[in-house]
């Protein structure tokens, strides 16, 4: 019994030992891992940048299949945020800051353990380079957790290495994985639209379409206006050499209405039109393929432009209906003079309309008038095309 009594005694005086040593023990941590991904850092900022993409690569949630993860209205870019509960506690965080395809910076509570969490993407030669840190302040029931295996670095440094190679695993695919089918020539049926129309530098034409068609639902709710279809972009100009390109950025509605003078918000008809229409199934980092593609079937089957506009691309499938890049769907649209009519085979180097001398925006200039695109006939040559499909008016 007394043999008892000093075991007894002795695990306690340890465990008493051991809280106190844990407890003097410096509280502070930081912790980084890097990893080349094999995908463009574009791809790979707007991935991390919504946090509903984590359970696809976050270690914790692949080795706890139980968690139970809580999704806010707002989940990508700065404000947005996440919660979850698991068999080894529960946790949140939130976006505070993020700079387009360079950093985020997000703040975690984690059992009580605060931290700052930061992701910076730089390119390289292989990709890009991912580095992903996290500092803070543990709590007392961290410490010893971190204690019992191997210390903070071992702990959070071993998921953040799992995660980064999950991360570049599910880029490879999603980002990779595309489809390209030139479907051939069709009419598009006559539809109205609500749009904002400037002038881009290329490159930012994405950045542009996120900020612009929530400001375009929202007028439209607002005013009880009844959307027909899915966002759009009509792209008047398409200059690659100069990187430029004067673009609307539209939402179809089902009846034409008319917006007052100097809103930002305009209204349009697109007329009837004949094009060559190709899908692409995949990221949107795609579409520039599946363009080229239709710009070789014009010159291969000696189809004339249309130089109303240069192309019309539309997001049929989108993040906003699936979150995997992989499965998202574009039609791309590039107009065709009718059979009666002659023009230039399109030369891809080039634009099919000169860019107007107007300053260059990043996101949005004053507003334009209000578009409209008749098809203009030349009956001075005719043209072969091919057998022409005629597309459902609900498609648009």
């Amino acid at each position: 019994m007394r043999i008892l009594k000093y075991i007894f005694l002795l695990l306690l005086l340890s465990l008493v030992a051991l809280s106190i040593f844990i407890a003097t023990q410096k509280g502070d941590f930081n912790v980084e891992r890097s990893k080349v991904i094999n995908s463009p850092k574009p791809a790979v900022y707007n991935y991390v940048n919504d946090y509903k993409n984590w359970e696809d690569f976050g270690s914790w949630t692949i080795e706890d299949p139980e968690i139970k993860i809580a999704y806010p209205q707002k989940t990508i870019g700065k404000g947005a945020s996440y919660s979850w509960e698991g068999k080894d506690g529960a946790g949140q965080m939130r976006t505070i800051y993020t700079k387009e395809n360079d950093s985020i910076s997000q703040q975690m509570d984690y059992n009580g353990t605060l931290a700052t969490v930061s992701w910076s993407f730089k390119d390289t030669t292989r990709g890009t380079k991912v580095s992903w840190k996290s500092s803070g302040e543990m709590s007392f029931l961290f410490k010893i957790y971190a204690a019992l295996n191997g210390g903070v670095d071992k702990v959070i440094g071993t998921m953040y290495e799992q995660s980064l190679a999950n991360l570049d695993k599910a880029l490879d695919y999603e980002i990779n994985t595309f489809s390209i089918k030139v479907n051939g020539l069709v009419k598009k049926p006559q539809s109205f639209y609500l749009s904002q129309t400037f002038t881009s530098e290329i490159a930012k034409i994405n950045k542009n379409f996120k900020i612009v068609v929530p400001q375009i639902e929202t007028f439209c709710k607002t005013n009880n206006v009844l959307i027909s279809g899915n966002p759009f972009i009509i792209y008047h100009t398409y200059d690659l050499k100069k990187g430029l390109a004067k673009i609307s950025i539209c939402i179809p509605i089902k009846n034409e209405i008319f917006t007052s003078a100097g809103s930002d918000i305009l209204s349009g008809k697109l007329e009837a039109f004949e094009g060559v229409k190709t899908t692409v199934i995949g990221d949107i980092s795609h579409n520039k393929k599946g363009y080229d593609k239709t710009i070789q079937y014009l010159n291969k089957n000696q189809l004339a432009t249309n130089p109303v506009f240069s192309h019309i691309e539309i997001y049929s499938t989108a993040k906003a209906n699936i979150k995997n890049p992989s499965k998202w769907s574009t039609e791309i649209y590039v107009p065709v003079l009718p059979k009666a009519a002659t023009a230039d085979v399109y030369a891809p180097s080039a634009t099919n309309s000169p860019i107007p001398p107007e300053k260059t925006i990043p996101i949005v200039s004053e507003p334009t008038k209000v578009i409209k695109t008749p098809l203009k006939t030349n009956n001075s040559k005719k043209t072969t095309l091919p057998k022409v499909k005629e597309e459902e008016p609900s498609e648009f």
